[in-house]
């Protein structure tokens, strides 16, 4: 059978459903935007049903990018009009001055104001870099995630680009997968949103922390090791503080997700390491015994063994209570938490 062509596709079109489904985003914000701002097909069937053309589809494409990248919706919307029908369409210069009537921007996730952002996913105040970031992974374009997050960690750094960007971006879509199953919809569809996410993500730190915080100023000294529970893969927390840990000037050794128990102590004795990082993600990996252990492991020549102190990370280890805390094994809270004792580890600490 012929694959159909694009001339021949505005006899028929795409229903506002089936764009909405090409395009990763909700048949709601499609009829949102025009009513708004006057984005809807040029044609209608039978003068009732929406039909979207091929100079549709690359018009309503085009404003998806645009949102991505941060651009009011407005001035997306007149942008992506123009684009996609030219000088001499309705937006052009032969065309009528005024658009449609515009309602208020805010009602489309300005900045602050509404807790969605065109995306589907409840994400509250945030950056517009956080909205642009949501509507491109909603959509699975790789290509915008992967160039949005670069520019976040290149403009703000990774610290904040994790706990302003990234961060909220990851939670909302949890948020979201959650509510939609326990309302019995399919919330499938926001597991895959999720995983293309936390890989780009992981991705763009560890490229910072590899080829921008490196040559910048160059780690000396003991690395901090950096390590998984044995049965934890959440890795993200981790790339993030080698990131910021890069910035700072230290060296990081990451042994990565779910190290064993034997390798990991192996590896304490054989690092002469600053400090030892151990994340746990839920109570199920935090093991408080495997965290003695590494704490009490030493290394060394023979009559001058020294050991290394340990930092328990990760809300895993809140479900872990102990009284009889050996020496060396500290909690932190957060991430500024494990910068601030980390960097204050470092021999001859220069003052800041």
């Amino acid at each position: 059978m012929a694959t159909p062509q694009r001339d021949e596709l505005p006899v028929a079109g795409l229903t506002t459903g089936q764009l909405a489904r090409l395009l990763g985003v909700s048949p709601t914000t499609l009829r949102s935007w025009d009513r708004r701002y006057g984005f809807g097909p040029a044609s209608r069937a039978d003068g009732r049903h929406r039909r979207w053309s091929p100079d549709d589809v690359a018009m309503a494409r085009e404003m998806c990018r645009l949102t991505a990248t941060g651009t009011p919706p407005a001035e997306a919307a007149r942008t992506a009009r123009l684009r996609a029908r030219g000088p001499d369409g309705p937006d052009g210069p032969d065309g009528p001055d005024e658009w449609p009537p515009v309602l208020s921007d805010r009602a489309d996730g300005a900045e602050g104001t509404a807790p969605r952002a065109g995306s589907g996913l409840p994400l509250g105040r945030v950056r517009s870099e956080c909205r642009g970031l949501a509507r491109a992974a909603v959509r699975l374009d790789a290509e915008e995630v992967r160039e949005l997050l670069r520019r976040a960690v290149a403009h703000h750094g990774p610290a904040v680009a994790w706990e302003e960007v990234m961060s909220p971006a990851l939670q909302a879509v949890g948020r979201k997968w959650q509510s939609s199953g326990e309302r019995g919809e399919q919330g499938e569809q926001y597991v895959e949103v999720e995983h293309l996410l936390s890989w780009h993500i992981s991705a763009a730190l560890r490229h910072y922390y590899l080829d921008a915080a490196r040559p910048r100023r160059a780690a000396t000294g003991a690395p901090v090791l950096l390590s998984c529970l044995p049965g934890e893969q959440h890795t993200l927390p981790l790339d993030v503080l080698t990131a910021v840990l890069g910035d700072e000037g230290l060296a990081v050794l990451m042994l990565g997700g779910s190290v064993p128990a034997d390798a990991l102590i192996i590896a304490v004795r054989r690092v002469a390491s600053l400090a030892v990082v151990l994340w746990a993600q839920t109570g199920d990996t935090a093991d408080l015994a495997l965290a003695r252990r590494v704490a009490g492991a030493r290394w060394g020549v023979r009559g001058a063994r020294t050991q290394t102190p340990v930092l328990l990370c990760g809300p895993g280890w809140h479900q872990v209570t102990d009284a009889a805390e050996p020496p060396g094994l500290t909690y932190v809270t957060s991430l500024h938490d494990a910068v601030r004792t980390l960097t204050g580890l470092r021999p001859e600490h220069p003052s800041r």
